[in-house]
C-alpha cells in the first residue's frame, strides 16, 4: 500500500514554511504553530545540482561576490498559491561577480546565510544555464523561482 500527501496537507506547510503561517488543526486545534518570529530562508546559486542528499554547499556557486539571498518568510518574499506551488514575490539579486567564472544550472532554498552546510530544502534547475563572470550581477526576476509540493 502507497500513499501520497493531500492537497490540504502540501497547502499548509507550503504556507507554514515560506510565509510563516500557522497550520491549525494538526495534532490539536493550535496545530502547527508559526515561528515567534518570521525569520528567512536563503536562496542559493549552484554549478551541480545539489540532489536530494546534498546540503546548502553542495555544488554551490563560488565566485567572489557570491552570497546566498535572504528572502523573509513572509507574503512579502514569497507567494504560495492554491495550486501548491511558491514563487518569489520580489525580485532576488545575488551579489557582483568581481572574480572568476562558472555556470550556475541549479538553485536552492535552505535555512543558513552563509558560509555552512544548512538545510536544503528546495532546488531544481533553472531554466537555461547562467553564464557569470566578471561584471555580471546574477538575478531572478519576480516569479522565476518556482517550487511545487506534490
Amino acid at each position: 500500500m502507497a500513499g501520497s500527501k493531500s492537497d490540504v496537507w502540501e497547502h499548509g506547510l507550503l504556507l507554514l514554511l515560506f510565509n510563516n503561517t500557522t497550520f491549525t488543526l494538526v495534532g490539536d486545534a493550535a496545530g502547527l504553530l508559526k515561528s515567534a518570529a518570521d525569520g528567512s530562508l536563503y536562496v542559493s546559486l549552484h554549478v551541480t545540482d545539489p540532489g536530494e542528499a546534498g546540503d546548502q554547499t553542495t555544488g554551490e556557486c563560488t565566485y567572489t561576490g557570491y552570497a546566498r539571498v535572504a528572502v523573509a518568510r513572509t507574503s512579502a518574499g514569497w507567494t504560495v498559491s492554491a495550486g501548491n506551488a511558491v514563487t518569489n514575490t520580489a525580485a532576488v539579486t545575488f551579489g557582483l561577480d568581481t572574480v572568476g567564472s562558472e555556470t550556475a544550472g541549479y538553485f536552492g532554498v535552505g535555512t543558513t546565510a552563509s558560509p555552512g552546510a544548512g538545510k536544503l530544502l528546495y532546488h531544481g534547475s533553472l531554466t537555461a544555464p547562467l553564464a557569470i563572470s566578471p561584471g555580471i550581477t546574477p538575478s531572478f526576476a519576480i516569479g522565476a523561482i518556482s517550487i511545487t509540493e506534490d
